[in-house]
């Protein structure tokens, strides 16, 4: 049995976000929110924003596309009732922001998108709360939806295990997502699922082991009922607008990867169960040694496995 361990640290440092970009997204965050200061004091001084880092950022599962684009999400969040649409409310913090960079910022449905072209995003979601009533976030063209990004992050920070290895899952099948693309699901609902697995396994020290595991409660969870319920108002179901075609699509290649990734645990050369990863998680995934592991295993390493002898030769 080959042991892909070393190749998932090596991939997972190379998906991950450098530390120039952190420090450039940092930077233009820190821009951007005294930009938006700045306007709204000048023409709006009764709408006081306030800011508030959320989605995988600040949950730290944020990877590096294979187009070495990542995101950041910085929620403006008012402490007042709108007088306003929701509508122009995001447009204001448009306007605060534009020529910032050389390409316009984007007035997205959820969210003001900052483009720095072949290089990172930052989303601006728009907010308002009220005491004893829920976040309000705005939605372009509709009004206002109950959202609460921030119990989110608290859920996730409550799901992780004090070694790392769900943030490393979770990145890891970001990846796949992103390797495949064609509407595969969001960053939000890979981190969902992962976590919700994480409940109904025992987590290996081996990161393809755990992958491996994870992806099979998936597969099984979702061939049950394919949901994906966010944890946090507004406790939407993320696959609801999915039609028979795309969750045929996303359950085949879920389906896909679990057998592959089952043959990668037995394949006894890493080179050729490197192969196999690298198949569902792109180029980045590094290629193995050309040899043979001949080292003995507990037996159940193997996901599934369950031999009497408890000393086995893979």
């Amino acid at each position: 049995m080959s042991n892909c361990n070393n190749l998932f640290q090596r991939f997972h440092q190379d998906i991950s976000l450098t530390k120039s970009k952190r420090d450039k997204m940092k930077t233009s965050k820190t821009e951007l929110r005294s930009r938006i200061r700045k306007y709204f004091k000048e023409n709006h001084p009764e709408y006081v924003p306030k800011f508030y880092i959320q989605g995988s950022y600040k949950m730290k599962s944020g990877i590096r596309t294979k187009d070495d684009i990542c995101d950041l999400d910085d929620g403006v969040y008012f402490f007042r009732e709108p007088d306003v649409t929701a509508t122009t409310l995001q447009t204001w913090v448009k306007d605060a922001v534009d020529d910032y960079t050389d390409t316009s910022p984007e007035h997205r449905k959820k969210c003001i998108r900052n483009i720095f072209e072949n290089d990172y995003e930052i989303d601006l979601p728009v907010y308002y709360k009220i005491d004893g009533k829920e976040y309000q976030l705005a939605i372009k063209n509709t009004g206002w939806e109950n959202s609460d990004p921030k119990a989110m992050v608290e859920w996730f920070a409550g799901k992780k295990d004090a070694k790392g290895q769900l943030v490393k899952i979770v990145k890891y099948l970001k990846a796949w997502c992103d390797n495949i693309r064609n509407k595969m699901p969001s960053g939000l609902a890979m981190t969902i699922l992962a976590s919700n697995a994480k409940d109904k396994i025992v987590y290996n020290d081996r990161d393809d082991i755990t992958l491996a595991d994870t992806l099979k409660e998936m597969k099984k969870t979702l061939e049950s009922n394919f949901k994906c319920v966010v944890p946090a108002v507004p406790n939407d179901d993320l696959f609801d607008s999915y039609d028979e075609s795309r969750k045929n699509r996303f359950l085949d290649a879920l389906n896909e990867f679990v057998i592959d990734a089952d043959k990668a645990l037995r394949e006894t050369n890493q080179l050729k169960a490197s192969k196999l990863w690298k198949k569902h998680l792109g180029d980045r995934f590094p290629d193995g040694e050309d040899k043979n592991d001949d080292q003995k295993a507990f037996a159940g390493i193997i996901t599934g496995a369950k031999p009497s002898n408890p000393w086995v030769k893979f």
